[in-house]
């Protein structure tokens, strides 16, 4: 195998491994003793269906998995700690709104009376088309008007259990004045502003200054107005908001701890109170370090649900308390193992030089010391000589700039420099130099540039940095002979992926190996499932990527249970108030202008128009 450890049993879950071909293979958690399945295999088959990458790859199983997963692991943390109150789970429509997987998770659910949540109109829209469990609940949270909250209601005539959750005190009275004119009470939900705070990059959106919810205070004037307008039966709900992807479990303890004193007070002040809803905070451990970083959890989801139903049953049977049910909103963890984007890579910028340049008597004495200093390269003057080949380089640069030095000199002093770099770099390597040397190693990698848009299939990396495991998917067991940073098809400049897992840790680089010209090469970008597929934008008009979800059937072998085409170039100028056909027809009206003066014949004309046609039909990726 290769020497490279990618780290892929760290972060793999379970869900990937390395082949003896050195093919990256995804196993079934649902099927332990099943082969695993090769992705290039998928990929190629895919390809040979006339499914092209970029490829957004969904795994029913996976997700499945996610779903299950949570679960079981609370109904068996609930069994061992005798806890006498239900798992009434819920599902942010917002992490994945695509329809293939919230479909698939109301389905499976089912036998958990598994919901969803939904923070707008289309959601709820959504919410109540899916064939939910009698038990099930739908949560609505987030700024609701007249019409959302009508339909909120009328839902409930239909055997939903609907819950809506005031962020406002404003709010209850839309609610009241809507449930008045229907004839029909609601059942409400409070979200309460904690004052405990956590950790990671989500931080700002918990404690007392976060965006939603009631303070203290507001809390108290909500139950004295349910209580002046008949309305405190309704509120069966507390809700309460952690955060997204908490690393550190003693915050989760924590906020349930102050969670909990505000469940006992309510009940204390005569709410009849139900159900606990302690929203979203499950974390994915996306780099494989199992540590309290923004993109680790330093817990299990046994250990996660053990911190909120210890902590929960405690307080309610020191205050005298039925266990309330228990509501989280774990969407990232239901969802985000489901997906691996993968694309190919079309080329690739290479900054080594393998071969020596020969001096030349008309050498500039610059030029004649930098090719000198491969001379006296040896472990312990590594950093020594990066300072000597770096100054010359600087030196002859700014005498080009001045005039002083033509351009075929210029060319020679840089394939001089990187030549000279890769020796250092080599070095380095076998004798780990320096550690100001790797950094500035790092500025020279390769750019292998990759089949994708950042912005649109993984919007969080150039965002908010969010760190993905990222594996070329063939070669495994060949040792990679380069570095590189990725980067997308777009014309911008942050287009690119430079922060990769290794089994030690965070790099600003990925081992990869040379490009053959007979052979297609392709990364994975794997746990991808939550939020990045329906978050992209239109930077440069790359639409969705072909999204396919496929079957894996335990005998090293697969079959597809859904496929989405990518937008075709017609659907995304759309998308930007461009009508494909009067586009056409001022392409058409200049091709005939320029057949009328003679610039063009009839037959080139027939290939001009044919050209365009086949563009606004095609793929927006390369093809």
């Amino acid at each position: 195998m290769s020497e490279i450890d990618y780290g892929i049993d760290a972060w793999g879950h379970g869900l990937v491994t390395v082949l003896p071909n050195g093919d990256v293979g995804l196993l079934d958690p649902l099927a332990p003793d099943g082969a695993a399945v090769a992705l290039p295999m998928i990929v190629r088959d895919l390809r040979d269906r006339g499914i092209r990458t970029p490829i957004q790859l969904r795994v029913q199983s996976f997700l499945d998995f996610g779903l299950r997963r949570l679960c079981e692991a609370f109904a068996r943390t609930m069994e061992s700690l005798s806890y006498r109150g239900p798992y009434r789970g819920v599902f942010p429509i917002k992490v994945n709104q695509q329809s293939e997987v919230v479909g698939r998770i109301a389905e499976v659910g089912q036998q958990y009376n598994y919901g969803l949540e939904a923070g707008s109109k289309p959601e709820l829209i959504v919410a109540l088309a899916q064939p939910l469990a009698r038990e099930a609940l739908v949560i609505c949270n987030g700024i609701k008007d007249d019409e959302f909250i009508r339909l909120a209601i009328l839902s409930r005539k239909i055997g939903f259990n609907t819950i809506i959750v005031l962020e406002s005190l404003k709010e209850f009275e839309i609610v009241r004045a809507v449930s008045e004119e229907l004839g029909i009470k609601p059942l409400l939900g409070v979200r309460v502003k904690l004052t405990q705070t956590v950790t990671g990059k989500w931080e700002a959106s918990s404690g007392d200054r976060s965006t939603f919810g009631l303070g203290t205070f507001e809390v108290v004037q909500l139950i004295d107005r349910l209580t002046e307008t008949g309305y405190l039966d309704c509120l069966v709900l507390q809700h309460n908001h952690l955060g997204s992807q908490v690393p550190n479990v003693i915050d989760v303890r924590r906020t349930v701890t102050e969670a909990c004193r505000f469940f006992v007070e309510l009940c204390r002040m005569g709410v009849p109170l139900k159900y606990l809803d302690m929203g979203g905070g499950l974390g994915i451990d996306y780099t494989g370090e199992k540590r309290s970083t923004e993109n680790s959890v330093n817990y299990t989801v046994e250990e996660y649900c053990f911190a909120i139903l210890e902590t929960v049953a405690y307080a309610m049977d020191e205050a005298g308390l039925p266990h309330p049910a228990i509501v989280t909103e774990s969407g990232r963890f239901v969802t985000a193992l489901s997906s691996t984007l993968i694309f190919d890579i079309l080329d690739a910028t290479y900054y080594d030089v393998v071969d020596k340049p020969a001096a030349d008597p008309g050498d500039h004495h610059y030029l004649t010391y930098l090719l000198a200093v491969e001379s006296y390269l040896e472990p312990k003057r590594l950093q020594e000589c990066y300072n000597d080949a770096a100054y010359y380089r600087d030196e002859m640069r700014a005498l080009f700039r001045r005039g002083q030095l033509d351009l075929r000199q210029m060319a020679r002093a840089e394939r001089a420099f990187l030549y000279t770099l890769s020796r250092i770099a080599a070095m380095d390597r076998e004798h780990d130099g320096p550690g100001e040397l790797h950094d500035k190693l790092d500025q020279y990698v390769d750019h292998y540039h990759g089949n994708f848009s950042l912005f649109q299939s993984l919007p969080d990396v150039w965002a908010i940095d969010q760190i993905h495991p990222i594996v070329p998917l063939q070669r495994l067991n060949e040792t990679p002979k380069r570095r590189a940073v990725l980067n997308d098809i777009t014309c911008d400049s942050d287009g690119k992926i430079d922060r990769f897992v290794l089994a030690d840790g965070l790099h600003n680089s990925l081992p990869v190996h040379d490009l053959k010209d007979d052979e297609e090469y392709y990364i994975g970008v794997f746990f991808v499932g939550a939020y990045q597929e329906t978050l992209g934008d239109l930077h440069n008009l790359f639409g969705d990527a072909n999204v396919v979800t496929i079957v894996l059937d335990g005998q090293g072998g697969f079959h597809v249970e859904h496929e989405v085409e990518g937008d075709r170039i017609s659907e995304v100028l759309s998308y930007v108030e461009y009508d494909p056909q009067d586009m056409l027809g001022a392409f058409r009206k200049r091709v005939d202008k320029a057949v009328a003066v003679g610039d063009v014949s009839a037959e080139e004309r027939r290939v001009l128009i044919g050209a365009y046609k086949d563009s606004l039909a095609g793929y927006t990726y390369f093809e």
